[in-house]
């Protein structure tokens, strides 16, 4: 193995971390080796990452939130070469089929509903007009909703006062395209990858902290700072030092997903589908070659057998792999950030992916320990700071997806009567009573999804609020009504104005064959 060329600068006091190991590729590693070398550039610290190509990664096809163009935009990335080599394609938003009731549809759309109107928020306006029994659907005036139902797609354009400079769009790209364009990010940027299987993690005797890893093929390897990105197996943070899991599955019962490739049959939609069934839910993720498919699901109320049937029969074009299992337990570790190591992915935690939360999540833990990069003393109270933060974030997204499967009319299986009646964390309970009794919805601590998420999610699925804010009724009817009309006729005709999502890939950013 060749020798990274290294001296750290001893003559300064400042006492940095100078060398890190990853441990793990996958997203969640490349994404931490591609972050840390570019943060390290002026700066001398050794980076390397051990994986072994024996070890396969969960990776799926993948569906961001809006987000992730922070992070790539931070590395500099361009994204239409980061589409091209990904196989990606834009999403501005997830639709739920037969999720708040059998037959029912609504989107999660990225992006704000309607425009400004005074003080309050667009959805306080909606709300007095469903009082008034003239609508049931705010999907009229989100952009974001008319363009994936139209099939169409462009950026934000700087047209101020118009619908089309609110646009906000994620991706949905095939993750392990992804690990290996960030790897050759990394790579260029003096990380240094080592192939092996790790046999052993020695922790030191005086402090519990990582000393060691030795790996199969005899080398040792060491360093001040260990991330752990070795997937659900946790082999630092979990199987060397017992840190401690947190299990969510009372709240989130599904324990496993079955996915599946498939080829296209049309041109992939700008939005991703999420379909409930009796005992959980399918994805359906599109991307410029394929579409990627799975059916998460809870063994307790349904079987393997049947779960990959469920998926075989509702997926569009023909499968093109054999299917395959994932187990997961849904929970977060006690400690993501325990002593000298870091746990980052599915090593730290697992929320089911209904959301599209799982690379924020590692992206979260990354700008999190960028923000509190430890000195070679490890301060307690850095440590802390960086729990403290990602336990907020996870349990944010926690209480955001139970709201999924808690607010539903579905009584015709037992999963389904099981979520409509257990009891949800005292977080959420507070925000549904909130809203069920006020129309009211508040942003706490900054957390990930804002008030449009929450009510999309809570009015798509059926929940219904006793009463909207009386400020909303400072607008005379008439020219309330006019106003609203106005709005929705202004977001139709902005949304008929785009190009197709395909003419857009096509112009900008289609993949050549032989990515």
């Amino acid at each position: 193995m060749h020798t990274h060329e290294f001296a750290p600068d001893h003559s300064s006091e400042d006492n940095s971390i100078t060398d890190i190991l990853i441990v793990g590729g996958g997203t969640a590693g490349w994404m931490a080796a591609a972050a840390l070398s570019h943060v390290y550039k002026s700066k001398p610290c050794r980076i390397r990452l051990v994986e072994s190509d024996h070890i396969g990664t969960v990776g799926v096809g993948e569906a961001t939130i809006p987000v992730i163009q922070k992070f790539n935009q931070m590395l500099g990335i361009d994204e239409h070469d980061f589409i091209k080599h990904t196989q990606g394609t834009f999403k501005l938003g997830i639709e739920f089929v037969n999720w708040g009731s059998l037959d029912n549809a609504y989107i999660h759309p990225f992006g704000s509903y309607g425009m400004s109107m005074g003080y309050l928020s667009f959805y306080h306006y909606w709300l007095r007009l469903a009082d008034a029994g003239h609508t049931q659907n705010p999907g009229e005036f989100s952009i974001a909703i008319q363009a994936a139902l139209r099939g169409r797609f462009m950026p934000p354009a700087n047209i101020p006062n118009s619908p089309l400079s609110q646009i906000a769009y994620a991706y949905h790209f095939d993750a392990s395209l992804y690990a290996k364009y960030l790897r050759h990010f990394a790579q260029e940027r003096g990380v240094v990858r080592i192939e092996g299987e790790i046999a052993q993690v020695l922790l030191r005797s005086t402090d519990g902290f990582v000393d060691k890893l030795l790996l199969k093929n005899g080398e040792s390897l060491s360093a001040q700072l260990f991330i752990d990105c070795t997937g659900f197996r946790g082999l630092l943070i979990e199987q060397a030092m017992n840190t401690g899991y947190d299990d969510w599955s009372h709240w989130l019962p599904c324990d496993t997903a079955v996915a599946v490739p498939s080829h296209n049959i049309s041109e992939p939609r700008p939005y991703t589908r999420s379909t409930a069934h009796s005992a959980g839910w399918q994805w359906s993720i599109p991307l410029q070659h394929r579409t990627g498919n799975g059916h998460v699901f809870c063994s307790k109320y349904m079987d393997d057998e049947q779960a990959k049937k469920i998926l075989l029969e509702n997926i569009d074009g023909d499968a093109l792999a054999e299917p395959r299992f994932i187990r997961f337990k849904t929970g977060m570790r006690r400690k993501f950030w325990n002593k000298n190591c870091v746990a980052i992915g599915l090593a730290s935690g697992f929320l089911e992916p209904l959301e599209s939360t799982s690379i924020h999540l590692i992206q979260s833990s990354i700008s999190k320990l960028i923000a509190l990069l430890p000195t070679a003393d490890f301060e307690q109270s850095t440590i802390d700071k960086y729990n403290e933060l990602l336990t907020a974030e996870f349990m944010f997204v926690r209480d955001f997806i139970i709201l999924h499967y808690k607010v539903s009319q579905r009584t015709d299986s037992d999963f389904w009567n099981y979520c409509r009646h257990m009891p949800v964390p005292e977080s959420l309970q507070k925000k549904l009573d909130l809203y069920e009794s006020s129309g009211r919805l508040f942003r706490d601590n900054n957390e990930l999804f804002d008030e449009v998420s929450w009510f999309a999610v809570m009015q798509g699925q059926g929940l219904r609020p006793r009463h909207y804010h009386p400020l909303a009724n400072q607008v005379e009817a008439n020219e309330f009504h006019r106003i609203m009309q106005e709005i929705k006729a202004v977001v139709q005709r902005a949304a008929d104005a785009m190009p197709t999502h395909a003419e857009y890939i096509a112009a900008h950013c289609a993949a050549s064959k032989n990515h």
